[in-house]
């Protein structure tokens, strides 16, 4: 048996630039941080007494004598490219839901190749692993999916990332001291929104857009490097951060219909009043979880005002996707 532990993601700013379309031509930039919330992969052999090759389970269980009989997109892929595997048992938990806009379908990717590469008795590096997770989903599933969800889940961490024109990215790690990055942690509150989208969907639209929106993605660009300004000045408030969400958000709710939705602003409203300096829905939009910036004296408020929402208490900067359990013989 062989578990694979894969962190999810909040994104702050930048989000949009990190699509191929736009960083091959304009390069692009993030800053966000993986959180202590995981993806769980866990893979075996599976004894060869089953009229069965492949068993997988996940919100389904799937069981298959050829790989490209497999419905889940990801693993009919990886699978497919491994014809020498044995037949294997693959097991998904996740501690948060699907398609709410924490980088989960790249975290799933990104957690499969690390526990099929240690299956293999190989080892991946976090660039190895996240260019292989970038390739199968946009290459080989042909998905509308930028590139930073693969990176966070590769790499984990408070990273600035760029994406270079070349196709290539680097990866800075964002250096806070203890007490500003105790701060940074305790300023952010996540909430569910109760709504799941096909983030495939919408980020579509966003791409159908880009010549249009030019602007705004160079703008929400800056402002990964102005949110990387006001966090490393310590004489900066971090309540900055919070008129630099707020702004974020007005420009990604004009990148393409379906971003928001009458609902999701009457919680950003109710949120604002009471006491929350700014926030976003997180991903690609139309559902998912709302991240907010509300100083400690507001949280409470905010708290009560959205108590009909899930509300998830989150670390930052989790390490990047590992080998949690490696029994390949079993015992």
């Amino acid at each position: 048996m062989i578990i694979s532990r894969t962190p999810f993601r909040i994104s702050l700013f930048g989000g949009g630039t990190d699509y191929p379309a736009w960083y091959r031509n304009h390069g692009g930039a993030v800053i966000g941080t993986t959180i202590n919330k995981y993806c769980f992969i866990s893979i075996r052999e599976l004894p060869p007494f089953f009229e069965y090759r492949h068993r997988i389970v996940y919100s389904k269980v799937e069981t298959v004598k050829l790989a490209q009989e497999i419905q889940h997109p990801v693993v009919r892929a990886l699978l497919g490219e491994r014809p020498e595997l044995p037949g294997v048992e693959i097991h998904h938990d996740g501690d948060l839901p699907a398609r709410s806009g924490l980088g989960s379908s790249s975290s799933f990717t990104v957690g499969m190749l690390t526990a099929l590469n240690a299956l293999s008795g190989r080892m991946i590096a976090p660039r190895e692993l996240a260019i292989e997770a970038m390739r199968i989903e946009q290459d080989v599933l042909k998905e509308n999916v930028g590139s930073q969800d693969q990176v966070w889940a590769a790499y984990g961490g408070t990273n600035h990332i760029h994406f270079r024109t070349d196709g290539t990215f680097t990866v800075t790690p964002v250096i806070l001291s203890a007490p500003r990055m105790a701060e940074l942690n305790s300023g952010l509150m996540l909430f569910f929104s109760g709504l799941s989208r096909i983030a495939s969907e919408i980020a579509g639209k966003v791409l159908e857009n880009m010549n249009q929106r030019r602007l705004h993605l160079s703008l929400m660009q800056q402002m990964s490097e102005d949110a990387l300004t006001i966090l490393q000045d310590e004489k900066r408030p971090l309540d900055e951060l919070g008129g630099l969400l707020h702004e974020s958000w007005r420009l990604k709710r004009e990148l393409a219909d379906g971003v928001s939705t009458p609902y999701i602003d009457d919680l950003y409203e109710a949120a604002l009043s009471a006491g929350a300096k700014g926030g976003k829905l997180l991903g690609a939009g139309g559902g998912g979880f709302f991240l907010l910036w509300v100083p400690k004296e507001h949280q409470q408020a905010v708290r009560e005002r959205l108590n009909h929402l899930v509300e998830v208490q989150i670390t930052i900067g989790s390490p990047g996707s590992r080998v949690v359990l490696y029994e390949p013989n079993g015992f």
